[in-house]
């Protein structure tokens, strides 16, 4: 490949430059760091050495073979380091480029990487005359998908990784950026503060919450699903109402569980939903309850949940699914949750109507139920419906 020209870029209060020896001492600060560890490949531990051979070495001749564009950022006014942004990857016969970038723990906050990337793209289009630009993030890494879709990216699915961090996750976020698309300097672009993007990404980019609700004269806890519950879990999905009236797979055992509990976790990392055990004062496991954001409508979700036999009837599953409800419209800014289930289920019926749920229907051969179709019942839920 040819030689990429080092350039300086000066843009929107950054300086973008090539890296310098005198960078090593402020890149090893930085990839201390819990989350670059987390969510990069850097090498663990990160050492001196590991700093002084990026910024001396691997950086200078990524630009000398014209296979990459390393960028160390820093504040334009004061020449501090504030992170990493530029091309990890240039292929010049399809006219394509992979971003990356870290930001450094002392500058985050600032929207720092946001306007390095922009600047990176800006440059990779008119002066390398690239015709279209990537980005990947593991799945679960929120902040670099916030970045990336605030410079302008579209992310449009998920591959799976060829170099995964380790320890993570093996599938990726993929997303392209084309020219004419960069925001400009100072405009919030997609994913802008206080969007659903930005939203959501501060919800699901930290570990899930637990909630609390009210039922009778004790408090539950709706929490993480956890290893201890799994086999609480494999004797509820053992029970024949729920085999009745639920999908999971018959007969169920301890590898099923586990299984759920993997796609639940994924849900989370993925930001489309939440999912929670419910917990009686004791800390038992009383249940089930999940909320999942549909694919096609961003604003709208549906429920599932099941009861532990032992305590239905004590009112624990109304309580929780009230308190779940809320936490979606106030907390990921849903307007509709639905709930839907087997015509004839009047026992998940009663639970969504004191819950306040209002009834809207039967929607014909509306679900796959063990091989065939069946009828169900459809409530929802508004937003303002809780005020």
């Amino acid at each position: 490949m040819a030689r990429v020209e080092p350039v300086e870029i000066i843009e929107d209060g950054l300086l973008l430059r090539p890296w310098q020896a005198t960078d090593a001492e402020a890149v090893h600060r930085a990839c201390q760091d819990p989350d670059i560890q987390r969510w990069t490949t850097v090498p663990r531990p990160y050492l001196p050495e590991h700093a002084h051979r990026f910024v001396t070495e691997i950086s200078r001749r990524d630009w000398e073979q014209g296979t990459g564009a390393p960028f160390a950022v820093c504040d334009a006014a004061t020449g501090d380091l504030l992170g990493s942004c530029g091309l990890v990857t240039i292929d010049p016969g399809h006219g394509s480029g992979e971003i990356g970038y870290w930001t450094a723990p002392w500058a985050r906050g600032a929207g720092v990487t946001v306007r390095a990337a922009r600047a990176v793209a800006r440059w990779a289009f008119d002066a390398l005359t690239l015709r279209r630009l990537t980005w990947q993030a593991e799945v679960g890494n929120h902040a670099s998908r916030l970045v990336a879709l605030r410079a302008g990216f579209r992310v449009s699915g998920r591959l799976r990784l060829a170099d995964p961090t380790p320890g993570g996750g093996q599938e990726g976020w993929i997303g392209s950026l084309l020219p004419g698309e960069v925001p400009a300097p100072g405009a919030d672009g997609p994913a802008g503060p206080g969007t659903l993007e930005a939203r959501r990404a501060a919800v699901f980019g930290r570990p899930q919450p637990t909630l609390f609700a009210t039922a009778g004269a004790g408090e539950l806890r709706l929490r993480p699903m956890e290893e201890r519950d799994l086999n609480a879990v494999v004797e509820t999905c053992r029970e024949a109402e729920t085999i009745r009236w639920t999908t999971v797979p018959d007969p169920y055992d301890r590898s099923d569980a586990e299984a759920y509990l993997g796609i639940i976790r994924d849900g989370w990392a993925a930001g489309a939903s939440a999912s929670f055990v419910i917990t009686d004062p004791e800390d038992r496991y009383a249940g089930s309850v999940d909320l999942r954001i549909s694919p096609a409508d961003p604003l709208t979700g549906d429920v599932g949940f099941m009861t532990a036999p032992a305590y239905r009837g004590r009112g624990y599953m109304p309580a929780a699914l009230t308190t779940l409800s809320a936490w979606g419209f106030s907390t990921l800014g849903l307007a509709r949750i639905e709930w839907r289930a087997n015509v004839g289920n009047t026992a998940s019926r009663r639970v969504a109507e004191k819950a306040g749920f209002a009834f809207e229907g039967t929607a014909r051969g509306g679900v796959s139920h063990r091989g065939e179709r069946s009828d169900v019942w459809v409530a929802a839920l508004l937003a303002e419906d809780l005020m």
